[in-house]
């Protein structure tokens, strides 16, 4: 009788851990309609880097020409004239030198500034619930803009390709990367500072005003209609950031035309660009109007191409 009751306790026992190990196993089981929504969900997040992309692939195939002019411009303080003249001296096989690192820049940039800025926004809204949604926008656009300061060999690399002061050192990205490295590491992120200054400021006005700006726009109601809004809006912004952010973007490209030789700091480039162009304002803002121009095009394109791509992918 005794051993009948041991057998009963075992197989109760048996079947008891049974049911809990069963139990503990089931929420790991999902069903087909929950593992599709996370998977929609996963490549929602993921296709604003790729739309981010493939706006800034569009804009620089189109608007480089016209970016290495204005380059010339903030870098000598010469007129858009004698900057087309130089450009023409150089060939057109020289028109599109340089154009790897900021191809390379600029899609990996508006990847990040995109999709780090939807995803940033998404975590922060969900662990700060309480923070004000400007606020929350607002960290998001800083944190992605550092973000992408990463990037600052990329942009480095563009600078001395484009100056024609180096032409006769390196004639490729790899041969201007490689000049760089017996400097060591820092020399790829000279010019970080600026570039700092520039992303943080410049993401949260584009992302906070975005909205606002298109909301004052004429109501769409087709699909051109919707481009036609997307273009003015990015273009109205760009054009905007683009001239408020010029000096800074002097000043970067001083400090990132220099190979070798001492850090100097952002105030003292400044100073020394302000006394080189006799104190005057006008002179700092040499090459603003076409950066105007050039912004109004590049981010119009941009915004345009993201939206576009961002309601068909």
């Amino acid at each position: 009788m005794s051993q009948v009751k041991k057998i009963s306790r075992r197989r109760i026992v048996s079947t008891m851990m049974d049911s809990e190990a069963h139990n503990k196993r089931s929420p790991i089981l999902t069903s087909p309609s929950q593992d599709l929504s996370t998977h929609i969900a996963d490549v929602g997040e993921i296709k604003h880097y790729f739309c981010g992309c493939c706006a800034a692939f569009n804009n620089v195939a189109i608007t480089y020409p016209v970016q290495k002019i204005l380059f010339r411009q903030q870098l000598y303080g010469i007129k858009t004239r004698d900057a087309i003249l130089q450009l023409r001296r150089d060939g057109f096989r020289n028109l599109y030198r340089g154009i790897l690192p900021p191809l390379m820049q600029k899609t990996a940039t508006l990847a990040l500034m995109f999709g780090l800025y939807e995803d940033l926004s998404r975590l922060l809204r969900k662990h700060v619930s309480s923070t004000p949604e400007f606020a929350i926008r607002s960290v998001a656009a800083v944190l992605a803009g550092t973000t992408e300061a990463i990037l600052t060999p990329l942009e480095r690399v563009q600078t001395l390709l484009q100056d024609h002061k180096h032409h006769d050192k390196f004639t490729n990205t790899y041969q201007a990367f490689r000049a760089l490295r017996c400097h060591g590491v820092a020399e790829y992120y000279r010019g970080l500072v600026p570039i700092l200054f520039r992303n943080g400021f410049s993401n949260v006005l584009f992302f906070g005003l975005r909205g606002p700006i298109k909301e004052h726009l004429p109501t769409a109601t087709t699909n051109s209609a919707h481009l036609v809004n997307d273009f003015i809006c990015g273009g109205v912004l760009g054009a905007m950031l683009g001239f408020l952010s010029f000096p800074i973007n002097v000043v970067k490209a001083r400090i990132q035309s220099q190979i070798g030789g001492p850090f100097q700091s952002l105030p003292m480039v400044f100073k020394t660009i302000w006394v080189e162009r006799d104190r005057k304002l006008i002179n700092l803002f040499r090459g603003a109007h076409l950066n105007y121009h050039r912004s109004l095009i590049s981010w119009g394109i941009i915004n345009a191409t993201y939206e576009f791509l961002l309601k068909i992918v």
